[in-house]
């Protein structure tokens, strides 16, 4: 009886593998510049027609290839670059699996020239859809060049999937940004349809970023570099108010290659996750450097995909590095103060002048007219005092800060506190402002211990149900750690002996019972830190100064030196920004000025 089984032929083997490796001509030019990178040019010169269906053309002046060689890198599995079954746990190079020529070469009318370096001649091999037409000298400069030309013209089926030229020139164009990012010492030159996207000169990464992602987009990006062990993290990372609504700007890199590794994207997320609201995506341009044996790169074909030995630890270094540049929110602290210009001079107060206008600015408050009355800020039920001073800081120990070196206008709505940094105006959320601080307070107490507990003189009694019960039950060590006094008093009923200090004067029973939605929602599949900073947040979004609320001077002040006193203070926990700047250009131009 015939076998049934049989093996395939290499042409058909090639086109098989060309499905995995070839998705789209994007795919292609990754696989051609990388292979450049790795020979060790210097400068690389991209080149596409119709998006790349028509053409693909790479130049590099890389160290080229003998004719023995030229010959054997269109052979499968054929490469130089790993050579026994250990080369595997270490790669230090983009390409190794010496399959992406012969695929591209199966499924194109491909064209191979490269001359090495210090010959005299070069070597031309010409090959229609896997098959060597022919193979001869020619003269060119040191380096090789690879020409695509009509992709996928002996595979129709996968012709269709592709989209517009216009499309597809996208795709390349970014891919090629990406490879460019990757390596900022080389130059690199992107050209669609005879005219040049972009040439990127050899440099530092600030200025490739610059000339790739724009000037106006590399101004909000803030250096990063941080060693641990074994571990390097360097790059830009961006401020929340440049975030994106998907993560097209997000460039992540593991020993110079790009990845798009869960473990890296979640990390960044979960250091920025205070700073962005849900479905915002930051810009960035990071590089993780680790230990070849410590990551897999062969994963899959397109080698988009890593596999980290300790990706628990990986995830903490890039969070913790990612954190520390973010805390001290440096696209607000480090802006310099203009100095105000001759034809404006500032004109000058006594200290005790000064003092005393704040003072005044903080209480005045316009009267209402009968056709716009003001809702009042305390309801009569909600019974609370007079309210207290938002922070209690010793305006010394700020004096230095951002914030504190502000110049107090006064309140707009009595919801924003007014300044001036300079010549520009800055506009302060104050319920942001103080949400953060009260926030990173709650924070620092509840990771030394717990939150400080303040006793009730008239205990309340709560009514729960059984499943309440039970989860209160079972997190009992939660609700003493975040400050709350708890206390059976039969069946499902619990006494409430003590509060959160900071929730004394607010609706602490009304956020009790938000915790324990809290905990039932969230349930055991959040991060244990996710879901206790979720539940600090809440307790901090009630204890703090609301929307509409009218501050002193004093009131003011001490609100700015704590907000220098804490990290993260351009945006509250939720993610909203605390503040605005408009500048002088700005206010002039408003009413034609300029």
């Amino acid at each position: 009886m015939a076998s049934r089984i049989k093996i395939l032929s290499e042409n058909l083997s090639n086109k098989i593998a060309a499905g995995e490796v070839v998705e789209r001509p994007a795919s292609v030019v990754k696989e051609l510049v990388e292979n450049a990178l790795d020979a060790g040019a210097t400068e690389i010169v991209v080149e596409f027609q119709a998006g790349g269906k028509r053409l693909i053309k790479v130049t590099d002046n890389g160290f080229g290839m003998s004719r023995e060689d030229a010959l054997l890198a269109l052979e499968r599995h054929a490469t130089s670059k790993i050579t026994a079954d250990d080369d595997l746990l270490s790669i230090s190079t983009l390409g190794f699996r010496g399959e992406a020529l012969p695929s591209i070469a199966s499924v194109s009318r491909f064209s191979l020239s490269s001359r090495e370096r210090g010959t005299i001649e070069g070597t031309e091999i010409y090959g229609e859809g896997g098959r060597i037409k022919e193979v001869k000298a020619c003269g060119m400069a040191e380096g090789t060049v690879i020409e695509v030309r009509n992709l996928f013209f002996n595979t129709p089926a996968r012709l269709k999937f592709l989209k517009s030229k216009e499309t597809e020139a996208g795709h390349v164009a970014d891919q090629v940004t990406r490879l460019a990012l990757s390596r900022p010492d080389v130059r690199v030159t992107c050209v669609s349809d005879g005219r040049t996207l972009f040439r990127a000169l050899n440099g530092d990464m600030a200025e490739r970023v610059a000339s790739l992602l724009g000037r106006s987009l590399a101004a909000d990006l803030f250096p990063l570099c941080r060693e641990e062990s074994d571990l390097q993290l360097s790059g830009l990372a961006g401020k929340p108010d440049c975030s994106r609504s998907a993560a097209s700007h997000l460039y992540t890199f593991v020993n110079g290659r790009f990845v798009r590794d869960k473990v890296f994207h979640h990390a960044v997320l979960q250091a920025y996750r205070r700073f962005l609201e849900r479905g915002r995506y930051p810009v960035a341009v990071l590089f993780l450097a680790v230990p070849a044996g410590d990551v897999d790169v062969n994963v899959h074909p397109t080698k988009h995909e890593v596999r980290f030995r300790d990706q628990s630890r990986v995830h903490d270094f890039i969070v913790s590095s990612l954190e520390s540049m973010l805390q001290s929110t440096p696209w607000i602290r480090n802006l310099p103060v203009s100095e105000i210009s001759p034809e404006t001079p500032r004109i000058s107060h006594s200290e005790a002048k000064v003092a005393s206008v704040r003072e005044a600015l903080g209480r005045y408050r316009p009267v209402a007219t009968p056709q716009k009355v003001q809702e009042p800020l305390f309801r009569p039920e909600r019974m609370v005092p007079e309210p207290q001073e938002p922070v209690e800081l010793p305006v010394a120990e700020a004096e230095s800060g951002f914030f504190s070196s502000l110049t107090i206008l006064g309140q707009y709505l009595d919801a924003y506190l007014l300044c001036q940094d300079g010549e520009d105006l800055l506009i302060i959320d104050q319920h942001a402002a103080h949400e953060r601080v009260a926030f990173e307070r709650l924070k620092a107490q509840f990771a030394a211990g717990a939150v400080e507990c303040q006793g009730l003189l008239f205990p309340e009694v709560m009514e729960l149900s059984h499943s309440e019960t039970a989860l209160m039950a079972e997190h009992a060590a939660v609700f003493r750690q975040l400050g709350f006094d708890l206390e059976e008093f039969g069946g499902l009923t619990r006494v409430v002996k003590g509060v959160p200090r900071i929730l004394l004067n607010g609706q602490y029973l009304r956020v009790l019972r938000d915790i324990i939605e809290e905990l039932s929602s969230l349930g055991r599949s959040r991060m244990v830190t996710d879901v206790q900073e979720d539940i600090l947040m809440r307790i901090a979004c009630h204890s703090v100064i609301r929307g509409r609320q009218v501050l002193s001077g004093q009131e003011i002040s001490a609100l700015l030196c704590a907000l220098d006193s804490v990290g993260f203070a351009s945006n509250c926990p939720h993610g909203r920004p605390v503040l605005r700047r408009i500048s002088r250009m700005d206010v002039e131009k408003m009413f034609k000025r300029v």
